[in-house]
């Protein structure tokens, strides 16, 4: 299919979703989570692809995945005072290891009840701790475990493991941005109104004009930023979202930085695309062509999720942080750090948006080691 026409549809899509959310009486549901439904419903009736693989690549999705999610990490982090993540910091540092802690638990539990080594055979284990990476660090994690164990090399295991992962990623991602509403109306703990960018979804600095020096300064410092983190990953193995973090925070603590005109509206809408192709991922039919093997680990990481966001939830209500706290750490661990970033700006927290990244990062540093050993534990 035309990529140039793909890229029209996700753009399309995440208008369309504007419109419906601010003129519509879905406004209650957010653009995030519409453009996630509404790209899974196109994807899954074949007007575009329906997820990206080496056998079928679709070069627009990789493309997004590859330089646009991180670049809109840049461009949002720009705005961020550093004075905002000290209060969150160190409870939300703590109930990311507890939700990570309960997925490691979650995925040892749903193989006992699914009888995974019976189920999966020899992989069982390796598949076993590809879910625990995945859902403390992100797909880096979750193919470096399949790697090691050749996992790979068995396509029709490692493909229905990919495809049911992107399932569930996207179902996280719908659950955590209503979460908020439903824990807000148990707990005592509410959010506070007055947090710098607490609104509906998203606040004025989004709705920004620019001109042409306001966009060529932007659109030249995330290339600029992109292309030097990747460099330090290869020369230092240091994850390039980590020095492209690092030099975002840098150019925030600049005073002219919060007069430039359009970081904000790029980032929001480059988020907006990663959020599409996420839903373009839930590949339904794919699925359905698993048979017994796919409900096998649809349900294995169904159990996985729900201990995990058990740990999550109770966690949270003994740290006493709040409803959007609790769902931003959870798909920080699920969704990794774009996943978390958007969801922080989809529930109006311009203020937890440096917190969610860094849990996304602390996530990539840690998912791989927390999957080799429970690699250990099954076998």
């Amino acid at each position: 299919m035309n990529p140039i026409l793909i890229l029209f549809i996700l753009c399309l899509l995440v208008v369309l979703s504007e419109i419906l959310v601010e003129r519509t009486i879905l406004k209650s549901l957010g653009t995030a989570l519409l453009v996630i439904v509404l790209t899974a419903i196109v994807a899954n009736l074949g007007i575009i692809p329906a997820g990206s693989s080496e056998e079928h690549p679709v070069p627009v999705y990789d493309g997004i995945f590859t330089y646009l999610a991180p670049m809109s990490i840049f461009w949002l982090l720009l705005r961020v005072n550093l004075k905002d993540i000290l209060k969150a910091g160190l409870p939300m540092i703590a109930l990311f290891l507890i939700g990570a802690a309960g997925t490691t638990v979650g995925v040892i539990l749903g193989m006992k009840l699914i009888n995974g080594r019976e189920i999966l055979g020899d992989l069982y284990s390796a598949v076993g701790g590809m879910y625990t990476a995945t859902y403390t660090g992100g797909s880096v994690n979750f193919n470096a475990v399949a790697l090691h164990y050749d996992v790979i090399r068995d396509g029709v295991m490692y493909g229905g493991a990919v495809a049911v992962d992107n399932i569930i990623t996207t179902l996280w991602m719908a659950a955590t941005l209503v979460l908020p509403k439903f824990l807000v109306r148990i707990w005592k703990v509410q959010v506070r109104e007055d947090l710098p960018g607490k609104g509906e979804f998203v606040d004025n600095g989004d709705q920004e004009s620019m001109g042409p020096i306001d966009l060529g300064i932007t659109l030249g410092m995330g290339f600029g930023a992109l292309v030097l983190s990747d460099y330090v990953q290869d020369l230092l193995s240091v994850p390039s979202v980590i020095t492209l973090t690092l030099i975002a925070l840098i150019i925030a603590q600049i005073p002219w930085a919060s007069k430039l005109r359009g970081p904000q509206a790029l980032g929001l809408f480059s988020v907006y695309l990663f959020l599409a192709v996420i839903g373009a991922f839930c590949n339904l039919e794919a699925f359905g062509k698993l048979g017994s093997l796919g409900f096998s680990l649809l349900a294995l990481t169904a159990v996985t999720v729900l201990v995990h966001a058990l740990f999550t939830i109770i966690g949270g209500r003994l740290l006493r942080l709040d409803p959007d706290m609790v769902a931003i750490t959870s798909q920080a661990n699920i969704g990794g750090a774009t996943s978390a970033l958007a969801l922080a700006r989809s529930l109006g927290r311009s203020d937890l948006t440096l917190t969610a990244v860094l849990l996304g990062s602390l996530g990539t540093a840690i998912g791989t080691f927390l999957g080799f050993w429970v690699v250990g534990w099954l076998s």
